[in-house]
């Protein structure tokens, strides 16, 4: 930590250091470990974290699996595709990812709420919450590309976008979809129902 704290103050920005070992706990393991240890000093706080594993040194060093490993399975996007985020670089002393996915779906799309007394009940939630973020993910990357919401978290596009006052009228024909004159996004919808629609 010391190492990290010297840098930080030297170069004014946050800095990083990375350390291998092995550890053993008192009674809840039943063997010595490795873990990896980041010591990450910001201006002003430390930011140390510990990474448990079991991959060796031969499949990845220290920096190596924190960075490209560790950080990497917040990242949805790993699953689905790596449009939205880029992988943090080597070296680069910042958070794991611009964009943290899972956080957004505990968050923007309430995938924490699981407070029913039932495990179906519960379950039946994260499967509505994931659903919802499956769709808002397709709408994030198939309707809002070249707009002002191509990158945005799911509570932006929830609160300016879908949670609104329109009027909805059908006829044989047609469906008019109108807006007050003061939403100021309804450029946006246009554009993202001309992209959207075949």
């Amino acid at each position: 930590m010391e190492e990290a704290r010297l840098a930080c103050e030297r170069t004014g920005e946050a800095a990083r250091c990375f350390r291998d070992f092995r550890y053993r706990t008192r009674k809840s393991w039943s063997c010595e470990r490795r873990v990896i240890g980041k010591a990450e000093y910001l201006p002003g706080k430390a930011n140390p974290r510990f990474v448990v594993t079991n991959l060796s040194t031969r499949d990845a060093d220290a920096q190596h699996l924190y960075e490209d490993l560790y950080c990497a399975r917040g990242e949805m996007e790993k699953f689905i595709g790596n449009e939205f985020s880029r992988k943090p670089r080597r070296g680069e002393a910042q958070g794991c990812a611009e964009q943290n996915r899972i956080k957004e779906q505990q968050l923007g799309l309430f995938a924490d709420r699981t407070s029913s007394a039932t495990l179906r009940a519960n379950q039946l939630r994260l499967y509505f919450s994931s659903f919802a973020y499956v769709l808002l993910h397709g709408l994030r990357r198939l309707g809002l590309t070249g707009t002002a919401f191509a990158k945005a978290q799911s509570t932006t596009i929830r609160l300016k976008l879908l949670k609104i006052g329109a009027r909805l009228r059908l006829t044989a024909r047609k469906v008019w979809l109108s807006f007050s004159e003061a939403y100021p996004y309804a450029s946006d919808i246009a554009q993202i129902l001309v992209t959207t629609h075949p």
